[in-house]
């Protein structure tokens, strides 16, 4: 039966368009009085298909059929799509909080940079004096017969530049081509893995790939992986092999002397430092104290025989061990230990942690000794 309709209707458009003598009962689906090609769609749209936004291309086929989409009448048809926050059709961005024409997902800074660069920063803060010129007066004392001069005022002279800066808390710290995490732990923002740079500060080397007897001799700052220059090496670590020496760097970093710690120019980036003796402690004591926070600080991982920690501190402290004082490496995997920068005697403190105890321990060590080191940000 829709065939007969069908045809009927075509035949009745056919002789519309023909000017003959128009078929009784045209099929006008909208109503409008006048047979067209609209009406043809529509009566085509019984057999299955349609096309809702009269454009001419059937829904089946027709990918965007919203009037609304800013390529709704693209030839050929293509998936609708929208103006984003740019005014940009089917761009995607869906947020510009500074309103700088560069999507929130992709801006480097979300607000404003100040004169130091630093995005949404205060600017240049730090008073640099530039001089000091002392103001002086005399007056003569007649009882004393002489003239008497004194200072009454200063006059200085400063500019202001801009700080180190380092993010906020918690936020990764570029140096010397690696990022390091970090965390807060109480007021002091450590970092939260073990130094691994061959430079000091300033970007002179330290001496590294020193042999047994070159490490035990030296009373300069040296550096070494662990396995790195010894005939003799030690691993108990439960997932990996700590003697090799690219496994080890990634996973523990690199190990300082104390002469490197104590040099001065600087094993931390500018604003940070090694943690002194008492910072340590200052650490320890806000986790709970040194007997019961070993668990708190190291990583839930790498520890010889289960001994692993919750790192609810966020310490991240794996058990990378030490080069000793005479050049071979040992006890990776089973304690990790780390320098302050902090003296004692011939020796200097350290901080221990071990895999089958619970606490932190306070030591006293040969300057020899090859530790991991932390940096600790410097007080505001």
């Amino acid at each position: 039966m829709r065939r007969i309709l069908l045809l009927s209707t075509l035949a009745c458009l056919a002789g519309a368009l023909s000017a003959q003598t128009s078929c009784p009962n045209p099929y006008d689906g909208n109503g409008d009085g006048a047979v067209t090609i609209n009406d043809l769609l529509d009566l085509l749209g019984l057999f299955g298909d349609a096309d809702t936004d009269q454009d001419g291309i059937w829904d089946s086929v027709d990918a965007c059929v919203d009037t609304g989409a800013c390529n709704y009448s693209a030839e050929p048809t293509e998936p609708c799509a929208y103006i984003d926050v740019l005014g940009i059709c089917g761009g995607g961005c869906e947020g510009d909080g500074d309103g700088d024409g560069i999507c929130d997902d992709v801006d480097t800074c979300v607000g404003d940079l100040d004169e130091c660069g630093v995005c949404n920063g205060p600017g240049p803060i730090e008073i640099v004096i530039e001089s000091i010129t002392i103001l002086y007066d005399s007056v003569f004392l007649p009882q004393l017969g002489e003239w008497y001069v004194y200072e009454y005022g200063a006059d200085t002279t400063f500019t202001n530049t801009c700080a180190p800066y380092f993010g906020d808390f918690g936020d990764p710290v570029s140096y010397q081509g690696y990022d390091y995490a970090t965390v807060l732990i109480g007021d002091q923002c450590w970092f939260a893995e073990n130094l691994r740079s061959e430079n000091y500060e300033n970007g002179d080397a330290i001496p590294s790939n020193l042999s047994d007897s070159e490490w035990q001799n030296t009373t300069s700052g040296a550096v070494a992986v662990y396995g790195e220059g010894s005939s003799t090496c030690y691993n108990y670590s439960p997932d990996g092999d700590a003697c090799d020496e690219a496994w080890s760097l990634n996973e523990y970093g690199r190990l300082y002397n104390w002469y490197a710690v104590d040099d001065a120019r600087g094993l931390c980036p500018s604003g940070w430092h090694v943690p002194t003796d008492g910072e340590w402690t200052v650490m320890t004591d806000f986790l709970g104290g040194e007997s019961v926070v070993g668990g708190q600080m190291k990583t839930d991982y790498g520890w010889y025989n289960g001994g692993n920690g919750t790192n609810s501190s966020g310490f991240s402290g794996l058990p990378g061990c030490f080069r000793s004082s005479v050049g071979y490496f040992d006890f990776a995997g089973y304690y990790g230990y780390w320098w302050s920068s902090s003296p004692n005697g011939s020796g200097a403190w350290d901080r221990g942690l071990l895999y089958d105890l619970a606490v932190v321990y306070r030591n006293v060590n040969p300057q020899r000794t090859g530790f991991s080191v932390r940096c600790v940000r410097d007080a505001e």
